[in-house]
């Protein structure tokens, strides 16, 4: 059988994103296309669900199906639309205040029921759609337009949260290596199972700690650590690691834990219900006897 080969441009459409120039949602934008061209998916097969913020913007700028959803509802949406239909790739796009604030339970519950969806976060440290209030993942001491004395929260981490909840795919990028990121969001859609991809992605407008620069100096690949993705408790660890106490400690990026030990939440639903429910016929019921009953 022959297999269309698939180019990264076959994800876009004719209209230029309209993030502020440098942002690292570019880099996310053009990782997400190549990773869909290297695994080889049909647009029809793919949708791409986000919430609010800058980069939930995303699906306007993908040739698939997407639904632009609410603030922290993205989760949501993509878990009904995998359970309807599991033969399709459904991704969530969102920011860490998206994600990480508002939407944060909704992530914890997908991880533990291990839905089959890629969760990709940009995570700028930042709300940069309302002009730079601190965000879930601010980091002590940051001065923003509502810590104009520096940040006292401690930030999430939203990777051992994701670890805690049951997730088996867990893994974190950056924005300014498109090659590198593009390996973790391929392999993360090829996954059986709920992966998330936190991405490192300045905010060039409102977040001047956390820049390119920044992150350059401190980052560093796990797979060139000899660090085990297969272990949970390593996994954890590594997880751990940020500039908190000392500010030129370093970051790991990469694969931090993979495993397809567990069962799917829509392969459960299948062994109980037999069939998806987009394959299911639809059977009409009087809603007024439902009631009465």
């Amino acid at each position: 059988m022959k297999v269309e080969v698939r180019r990264p441009l076959d994800y876009a459409v004719n209209r230029p994103p309209i993030w502020c120039p440098g942002c690292g949602d570019y880099g996310i934008l053009e990782a997400l296309r190549r990773a869909l061209a290297e695994v080889g998916v049909p647009n029809e097969e793919v949708v791409v669900v986000s919430g609010i913020g800058c980069s939930s913007q995303l699906p306007h700028f993908m040739k698939t199906y997407g639904i632009h959803g609410i603030h922290g509802r993205a989760v949501a949406i993509a878990t009904g639309i995998k359970i309807a239909n599991p033969r399709l790739k459904v991704v969530m796009v969102g920011g860490d205040g998206d994600g990480y604030g508002i939407g944060l339970n909704h992530m914890i519950h997908a991880a533990r029921r291990n839905v089959g969806l890629t969760y990709i976060v940009s995570n700028n440290q930042v709300y940069g759609l309302t002009t730079g209030q601190m965000s879930p993942t601010t980091l002590r001491g940051t001065k923003t337009k509502t810590t104009p004395f520096g940040s006292v929260d401690e930030p999430v981490n939203p990777l051992a949260l994701a670890l805690a909840a049951g997730a088996t795919y867990v893994a974190r990028g950056f924005s300014g290596d498109v090659p590198h990121l593009t390996q973790l969001i391929k392999s993360a859609l090829v996954h059986r199972g709920f992966a998330l991809v936190d991405v490192l992605s300045p905010c060039v407008t409102f977040n001047k700690v956390n820049t390119y620069d920044w992150f350059r100096a401190r980052v560093y690949k796990l797979e060139e650590s000899n660090h085990d993705s297969s272990d949970h408790v390593q996994a954890y660890k590594k997880a751990l690691e940020w500039p908190t106490l000392d500010p030129y400690g370093k970051i790991p990026i990469g694969l931090f834990y993979r495993t397809e030990e567990r069962p799917t939440y829509e392969e459960e639903l299948l062994r109980l219900i037999g069939k998806a429910p987009i394959e299911a016929e639809l059977q009409p019921r009087e809603v007024l006897k439902l009631l009465e009953g």
